[in-house]
């Protein structure tokens, strides 16, 4: 089966919004074994959103519309899709009931225009909205499914996974698809792909395919028309052989989890604190391991001390140890790691000196980094050469991703 994504939006078009709603749905599709072979992105104007359905029907059999289906008058996608396939827009009465009763519960006026979101195409199926207002809708016209589904990555997203993904297992035949994603931080993807498929072969069963993300790469492994059993063995094969050879890198298997996640998670469950000291990264490790649900229960508090003389004032560090070594160096990272750690009264310390750019320091090339970890008695520390042309902020959020890293590691090895 092949499909096409029409994403409707001219805030799109003008490239005010990134269109995230897109690249999801594909990846969807994929793990369906349906083929996207085409994309195309309109403005809120009728008749370009017609022509694009035409089109689109011309080339392919599963054609989703996406976006505008709010109450303003921009949002003239479900119109526009009725006047396309030939059919008419049809209240869900019981809906519009629904949401006239919720608007009131909630105190807030209901605008006339927001009847809008609960109409669907007649002949066709609504597709509830478990987050928003706005319904889809579903219509098959004979070789043909149009799909329409809203804007807002928040609804779009929970519609996809509530109200479609049902549909389209059966659109596709019932296709038995198996797929795991694995997670590497600090190997290029060129390098990880190269090896990973060495590994586990070119011409075998299972497929691999990579998505950098900001700060790690992620690999689905995927195989294709198996039994059950047969698929989840040949992924848990391969996963086991490529964790084997490329463990350093990796911190774990799953749809929705990061790895700042991992690390709270395993420190909720050792029960254990951490605290941290940062210089070139300027809190973004704290504010990364914050930014996960729970993290209260791990992280009290640490420091932020950009500044040489900080190290020194807020974190007691001898300035002669800093001449001595440096500050970039193993020793001061470790130092700063063992006094944030002693200071909070934490059992684990993390402590990140280096380069940041855009300029060297002390005769240290930019991209330079020291990161220190001390957990008990133990300081560990490793030394980071990332490349200037990453940029500054791109080799911050490396360096919090490579402690955070060594962190998973620690906690993993402890029984």
């Amino acid at each position: 089966m092949e499909a096409e994504i029409i994403s409707v939006g001219t805030e799109i078009t003008l490239g005010q919004i990134t269109n995230t709603n897109a690249r999801f749905l594909a990846d969807q599709l994929r793990q369906l074994n349906i083929k996207d072979y085409w994309q195309t992105t309109v403005n809120d104007d009728r008749q370009r959103i017609i022509a694009a359905i035409h089109q689109a029907a011309q080339r392919a059999e599963l054609i989703f519309i996406c976006g505008g289906l709010g109450p303003t008058q921009d949002d003239v996608t479900m119109a526009s899709v009725a006047d396309a396939v030939g059919a008419d827009l049809k209240l869900d009465q019981k809906y519009w009931e629904q949401l006239q009763a919720d608007f009131k519960q909630r105190e807030v006026a209901l605008a006339p225009e927001n009847i809008r979101q609960a109409y669907y195409l007649g002949g066709g199926e609504a597709l509830p909205n478990p987050v928003g207002l706005a319904l889809g809708s579903l219509i098959q016209q004979g070789a043909h499914t149009y799909v329409v589904l809203p804007g807002p990555p928040r609804e779009f997203k929970a519609m996809v996974e509530k109200s479609l993904l049902p549909r389209l297992h059966q659109l596709a035949d019932n296709q038995t698809i198996a797929s795991l994603n694995l997670h590497f931080v600090g190997y290029p993807e060129s390098t990880l792909m190269d090896d990973i498929q060495e590994i586990i072969g070119t011409a075998g069963p299972v497929v691999a395919t990579s998505y950098v993300q900001p700060g790690e790469t992620q690999v689905r492994l995927t195989v294709f028309d198996q039994q059950c059993d047969t698929a989840q063995q040949l992924l848990k094969t391969a996963e086991a052989k490529i964790i084997a050879q490329l463990g350093k890198y990796y911190y774990g298997t799953g749809n929705e989890i990061t790895l700042a996640g991992q690390v709270v998670k395993e420190l909720k469950k050792r029960d254990l604190t951490v605290s941290a000291a940062e210089s070139l990264t300027g809190g973004l490790f704290q504010a990364t391991i914050c930014g996960v649900p729970g993290a209260s229960n791990v992280f009290a508090g640490g420091f932020v001390t950009y500044a040489t003389e900080m190290k020194t004032k807020l974190l007691g560090i001898p300035a002669e140890k800093i001449a001595q070594y440096s500050v970039v160096s193993g020793e001061v990272a470790g130092a700063m790691a063992a006094r944030s750690r002693q200071l909070t009264g934490a059992e684990i310390g993390v402590g990140f000196t280096g380069v940041a750019g855009p300029d060297g320091l002390d005769g240290h090339p930019v991209g330079e980094v020291w990161i220190g970890v001390q957990f008990g008695e133990q300081i560990i520390t490793k030394q980071l050469h990332l490349s200037q042309r990453m940029g500054r902020q791109a080799i911050r959020q490396q360096s919090v991703q490579r402690g955070l890293l060594m962190l998973h590691h620690l906690l993993q090895s402890q029984k």
